[in-house]
């Protein structure tokens, strides 16, 4: 008996040659297996490819077997009872134990596949959070790319066509030089509007860059949380969360709707994204994330919403399988829906709503642009503490 468990070797020898016939019994991994004296695999009762289990092939059996004795063990005392035979239920006691055991088997490799597929989701979250905070260090530099332009302009008649760099006078610190990188095809003054584009669409980024941060952080925290807890989660909630990671790394590998190429797989849909009592909502801030998340991020039973009277990003709520989009979770993403349109001032706005089925393509309209049909109206109130709640 193997590792005293239910793994039993038999060792017989016929002319001179020895033979090894591993029984094992348990569970769906119940198999016989005959090895010669190099641990080759002879054959099996279960022929299982896919496991090694075939005519050829190495067996690695679970620990080196001791040399054959037909005392119990190789000491020569005898195997002491793991059950009570005084008890009429000995069968049921056995049942019992591996029955256990085998919970416990299954929920460690439950804890294996969650653990794997939650630092996968932490993983990608802080990639994606390094790019975000990257581009917002880049988007601080707003006045600096200023600085670049008013420079450039106050030495129009030092630079010549094709000048590569221009070494002037730093006005915001004394007596301190600086060099500035030209583009050589454009004329001085293209290079000093050049500068002052890339001022104004940086301080243009810098709040929703600022919100994309603080989203991906919070995400980050919640994908850490979500990590540490696995350890003692049950397996029912394990196997939940199991699923929830494996349909997102689907949807992410290629499921999408609409034409278009699909993400790559882990791919972090764009925009900012919230929880919402179990539910996820996407936000989209702008034409392109709109468009972005329409073709590769949502499905057909999910929720968009939408201001009636203003423009604004769109918000979609992901359906969940056997759940209805509790009135809450709508609330949550009518508020996101009004924060994140023209409409914030007002406090309030006029919104629609349709499953995303339901949503049809302008043709020959600007990226995002969709028609709405079978959409139902929701007047919404701005709730600062549900908004809070929500931002942080």
């Amino acid at each position: 008996q193997i590792n005293e468990d239910r793994i039993v070797l038999i060792r017989v020898e016929r002319a001179g040659e020895w033979t090894s016939l591993w029984i094992r019994l348990w569970g769906g991994a119940a198999n016989m297996i005959a090895t010669d004296d190099r641990g080759t695999i002879l054959d099996a009762f279960f022929r299982r490819p896919k496991r090694g289990e075939v005519s050829g092939e190495p067996f690695a059996p679970p620990v080196q077997p001791e040399a054959p004795t037909t005392a119990g063990r190789p000491d020569g005392s005898q195997f002491a009872s793991r059950f009570d035979p005084a008890r009429a239920d000995v069968n049921a006691q056995v049942q019992s134990y591996y029955e256990e055991r085998e919970q416990q088997q299954e929920r460690a490799a439950l804890v294996d596949a969650a653990t794997r597929l939650l630092t996968r989701r932490r993983d990608r979250i802080e990639r994606k959070l390094e790019e975000s905070r990257s581009r917002l260090a880049d988007a601080v530099s707003a006045d600096r790319l200023q600085l670049y332009g008013d420079i450039i302009m106050a030495n129009m008649h030092r630079i010549s066509e094709g000048d590569s760099w221009l070494t002037g006078l730093d006005y915001t610190a004394e007596d301190a030089k600086i060099t500035i990188p030209l583009d050589p095809a454009r004329s001085p003054h293209a290079n000093a509007q050049r500068y002052y584009t890339r001022a104004k669409k940086a301080r243009r980024r810098i709040d929703a860059l600022r919100e994309e941060v603080t989203n991906l952080g919070a995400r980050l925290e919640e994908a850490v949380r979500q990590l540490e807890s696995v350890a003692g989660a049950e397996p029912d909630g394990l196997r939940q969360l199991i699923l929830q990671e494996q349909s997102a790394d689907r949807r992410a590998a290629g499921q999408k709707t609409g034409r278009g190429r699909a993400p790559d797989a882990g791919e972090i849909p764009p925009g900012l994204q919230f929880q919402s009592e179990g539910f996820t909502i996407l936000v989209g801030r702008n034409a392109r994330e709109n468009d972005a998340l329409l073709r590769h991020h949502v499905r057909g039973n999910d929720l968009w919403l939408h201001t009636r009277d203003h423009p604004g990003g769109y918000v979609f709520v992901k359906s969940r399988q056997g759940k209805s989009v509790p009135l809450e979770v709508l609330l949550d993403a009518g508020n996101l829906a009004v924060h994140f349109s023209k409409a914030r001032a007002n406090g309030r706005a006029e919104l629609y709503y349709t499953s995303v089925k339901y949503l049809r393509r302008s043709r020959n309209g600007p990226p995002g642009l969709v028609l709405p049909t079978q959409e139902k109206n929701l007047s919404v109130v701005v709730d600062q503490g549900r908004l809070q709640r929500l931002l942080t």
